[in-house]
């Protein structure tokens, strides 16, 4: 298997372990991002919380519908730019997260100490140096397919 494929599956797994553990408690794995993103920092533009969960605007804003809908979260002007819509985390959503943050970042920690702290952290470096040249990489059209293949 190569790399990307076994990023994929890696990530996959972590999902459905995660999904798994938040189904019974009416969240989704989005939705649980969401909270996630606004615990650490609440009001975020649209656009950034869109980078910061890798989903694009239209995905976001449905979960963004569903979660102010159910009072999780609200919608709020910039006070800066009135054209730009901030995301707030609501009473309930903090609630909410309180309630299952422990238990996912519990499942989050088992799985990286499946690799002990070193390569883990090891790993951590690498893929966030991948993660953040995504923006330098040249397009597939103008490399060719063959510089990909690294056999």
């Amino acid at each position: 298997m190569d790399l990307p494929d076994l990023i994929r599956g890696v990530n996959r797994r972590l999902e459905q372990v995660l999904e798994a553990e938040l189904k019974p408690k009416g969240v989704s794995l989005h939705q649980y991002r969401v909270l996630e993103a606004l615990t650490e920092r609440n009001g975020l533009p649209m656009g950034e919380l869109a980078t910061r969960l890798f989903v694009d605007g239209p995905t976001l804003t449905k979960i963004i519908d569903k979660m102010v809908e159910s009072a999780e979260v609200y919608r709020g002007p910039d006070p800066h730019d009135r054209r730009k819509v901030l995301i707030f985390l609501s009473r309930r959503g903090a609630a909410h997260f309180e309630d299952v943050g422990p238990l996912i970042t519990s499942i989050q920690q088992e799985f990286l100490d499946r690799l002990g702290k070193s390569d883990a952290a090891a790993l951590t470096n690498l893929l966030s140096e991948l993660l953040c040249g995504t923006n330098s990489w040249p397009s597939l059209a103008s490399r060719g397919r063959e510089t990909l293949d690294h056999k």
